[in-house]
């Protein structure tokens, strides 16, 4: 029996398979930038601080990049599948960690459970808006789990060059629409006038713009995949946010040139119940096929995304798994290609079990499963990332001969920018998960109650199984 393999079956995920340019892909994919931009930038536009959405999405980028600095530094000396719980724990210790961990969980189980009802949707409405063939959302998916549950179990590799196709036609599609309200319009500077960035909400733009930068943490799940991973990881960490913050900042200045800097946020209010502001302006630029064009494209990136995502949720169950924390059948692989195909399998039936038995409800996907999931899973992934920030300071605290500026100072801002995001979230909640319901404002508590239940849980371990509780925080090679 070799290293690779013990009584519980292969254990390892396959490595040296992604380069630098296949961690972006994952991230960026993730962060879906059509789906993005049709959706929670339109948002922001809207509800946020309208024309000064742009400089919104610069601020958060430097606020993730000064985050990023203690990151990096962490990702040259772990490479764990566990991504910021494995961070949490080799700071703040096991049972922080295990608490973080469950946040973790229930943050991209709350992703792929409101995906999966997202990318429903949109099937049955595009695609039975453009050929007439009506199916129901829950049947597409199905569909859409079954072809995430195959790309997965296929290895990383393979996803991430499903994501580099959807990824570069997404960008493509979006910057074909900037560049032509670029030479028809011009671009407005005044967008970057701080009366109007002040304008409107500023609070919402920031969170919105935050949101945008979801699942860049995924750099780090992969580094047990990644070649080189103590210089991979960090590369790909600051080109993601790097092209985030760019991208993201250049195509929301085209459009709030496109609306009018000062009547971009009145325009975005007019457009909200439809959510199609950014569809509007590109078919007073490009036309209807464009406009076409744009939206079986934005089908690609809801299922990209979703891929991305449940991806990330994967590693965590698998992290989870092989140290015994969860069942450790879900921390075996592949004997083929190492893909952590058990932990995929359970995420993707978790996940159906409840959209089933919102399906079973009745109720309209778009109003409760979509706004209450999405929203629920951003919440805690900001929070996660407050947490991991924290993390990262009280480590390199206790490490000597330390960079000051990258791991201390950069670090500290970029948590207090962290946790102002994190204060913005849990108090416009219902503004982000798009709903006023009751029962949907109630979930920000399942926070600190999971919080509380990871702790207690790595508490149980430690009395009554300690080589389960000393798994927790020991390297991926020792398990």
């Amino acid at each position: 029996m070799n290293n690779k393999q013990s009584q519980h079956g292969q254990r390892k995920l396959a490595a040296d398979q992604l380069d630098t340019p296949h961690v972006v892909f994952f991230v960026l994919a993730a962060v879906a930038p059509l789906t993005g931009m049709v959706v929670v930038t339109a948002l922001g536009i809207a509800l946020g601080n309208g024309g000064g959405m742009p400089v919104s999405f610069i601020a958060v980028a430097a606020i993730m990049l000064f985050f990023a600095c203690g990151y990096a530094q962490m990702a040259k000396r772990f490479v764990n599948a566990g991504g910021f719980y494995s961070y949490t724990v080799r700071s703040l210790g096991n049972k922080v960690g295990l608490a973080a961990g469950i946040i973790a969980l229930l943050g991209y189980n709350g992703f792929d459970i409101g995906g999966f009802g997202t990318v429903g949707f949109y099937f049955q409405n595009i695609i039975g808006d453009l050929t007439g063939f009506k199916m129901s959302w829950m049947v597409w998916s199905v569909i859409a789990a079954l072809a995430v549950f195959i790309i997965t179990r296929e290895g990383a590799a393979i996803s991430s060059k499903v994501l580099g196709v959807s990824l570069a036609l997404e960008m493509l599609v979006l910057l074909v629409l900037d560049f032509t309200i670029l030479f028809k319009h011009g671009f407005s500077w005044r967008a970057f006038d701080p009366h109007v960035f002040t304008k409107g909400s500023l609070g919402l733009g920031l969170l919105f713009a935050g949101n945008g930068y979801i699942g860049f943490e995924a750099t780090s799940l992969y580094s047990e995949e990644a070649k080189d991973p103590r210089r991979t990881v960090p590369r790909a960490t600051y080109w993601a946010i790097s092209i985030i913050g760019v991208f993201a900042a250049f195509t929301t200045w085209a459009f709030v040139s496109a609306l009018g800097v000062d009547q971009a946020q009145s325009k975005g209010l007019a457009h909200l119940d439809a959510g199609d502001l950014i569809f509007s302006i590109a078919n007073e630029y490009l036309g209807k096929p464009y406009t076409a064009l744009m939206e079986v494209l934005l089908l690609l990136s809801l299922f990209a995304a979703q891929l991305a995502l449940h991806n990330s949720a994967t590693r965590y169950i698998y992290a989870m798994g092989r140290s015994g924390v969860l069942p450790r059948v879900l921390g075996n692989t592949r004997d083929s290609n190492g893909a952590p195909a058990n932990a995929s399998l359970f995420q993707v039936i978790v996940s159906m079990i409840f959209v089933f038995a919102f399906f079973l409800s009745g109720l309209p996907p778009m109003l409760f499963i979509v706004p209450a999931m999405t929203g629920f899973g951003t919440l805690c992934i900001i929070v996660l990332q407050f947490i991991a920030s924290i993390a990262i300071i009280v480590y390199f605290r206790k490490v000597k001969d330390r960079d000051y500026l990258r791991m201390l100072a950069f670090p500290v801002i970029g948590t207090i920018g962290l946790g102002a995001i994190s204060a913005l979230a849990i108090t416009n909640f219902s503004t982000m998960a798009g709903s006023d319901s009751k029962v949907i404002a109630l979930l920000p508590w399942l926070l600190p109650i999971g919080a509380v239940a990871g702790y207690a849980y790595a508490a149980w371990l430690q009395r009554k199984k300690p080589a389960v509780y000393a798994a927790i925080s020991l390297e991926p090679e020792e398990l």
